[in-house]
């Protein structure tokens, strides 16, 4: 429990950190960007707003994954997380298409932009950005953060291409390179954004886990002394870094107490070999028929003494 606590205390206090940096940047960057009439700066803004909603609604997943399971939620509120990354990533594509679509009216109508105090700002923003990128590197491996980690690197190379457009409109002064600029800022938010949703999406629609190929779990359970058969086999993820499985399991016929040691088996392989923690097993005798994913039980008067364990190994 006390392992659980310390991450999450250190996770939080670095999204706290990350979101009263991004605020104050959200503000320099409207302001100063109006003043250089910078789209590209603008569109920064407006990215960072979106980085700051990004923040808030990771720090509170973080709160909610942290909460107990109850008799309501009996898998707790590990999913939190993960919802809170899809509607961050929706946020953002819905962002880039406003960036790309302010962009190319100033195509055609080109404004005046002050290159220095552009250049100034984005220097500001690398530096922040960054810092908060490297803050949360660490954490990466859960979604959510990961979403918010990928919004604070996307940042930072766009600010690091403020700086450069900035230079190319001192030494040239076309203006076109702003709004240009800003069409590849959109364009890399999209990118990004849509990696989260498909991953995001996959783990809310119960999907196989893009880590886990099936047809090796079945050959992982096979391989166990004493399975005659898997099926009815089912891997999906509870959060971001927490998977679950359950399968019916046909064995000879046994004593209970040497079914024991086949369970422990499959357990210890689907932890070591997949991280898969969480298995509901039914040991059967005989087969029984899968129709739409449901399994049938066999007629009563072939059925075996089928045994229910939960394995659940930790």
């Amino acid at each position: 429990m006390h392992m659980v606590a310390a991450p999450n205390r250190k996770m939080k206090r670095v999204l706290q950190l990350s979101m009263a940096l991004t605020a104050a940047y959200v503000v320099a960057t409207f302001l100063f960007g109006l003043r250089a009439h910078s789209l590209a700066l603008i569109s920064e803004a407006g990215h960072n707003i979106s980085d700051l909603l990004a923040i808030l609604l990771s720090l509170a997943a973080v709160y909610f994954q942290s909460r107990p399971a109850t008799d309501q939620k009996t898998f707790g509120y590990q999913r939190a997380g993960v919802l809170a990354a899809f509607v961050n990533a929706l946020t953002l594509i819905v962002l880039a298409a406003w960036i790309a679509i302010s962009a190319i009216h100033r195509l055609y109508t080109p404004v005046t932009v002050h290159a220095r105090l552009m250049m100034y700002v984005a220097a500001a923003g690398v530096l922040m950005n960054g810092a908060i990128a490297i803050l949360l590197w660490r954490f990466s491996g859960d979604v959510n953060i990961r979403s918010v980690f990928l919004h604070m690197v996307g940042d930072t190379l766009s600010t690091a291409a403020v700086i450069a457009g900035g230079l190319g409109i001192l030494f040239t002064g076309a203006m076109w390179i702003d709004p240009v600029l800003s069409l590849a800022i959109a364009a890399m938010i999209i990118w990004s954004s849509v990696t989260i949703v498909r991953e995001t999406l996959n783990i809310l629609l119960e999907g196989t886990p893009s880590a886990v190929e099936l047809a090796e779990v079945r050959i992982a359970i096979s391989g166990v002394p004493g399975v005659l058969d898997v099926h009815d086999l089912h891997v999906w993820s509870l959060g971001s870094a927490s998977h679950a499985l359950a399968s019916h399991v046909t064995i000879p016929e046994m004593p209970l107490s040497e079914c024991t040691s086949i369970l422990d088996a499959i357990n210890c392989a689907l932890r070591d070999r997949f991280h898969i923690t969480h298995t509901t097993i039914q040991f059967e005798i005989t087969g029984c028929e899968t129709t739409h994913g449901c399994s049938a039980p066999p007629p009563l008067e072939t059925a075996g003494h089928g045994h229910r364990h939960h394995g659940h190994a930790h």
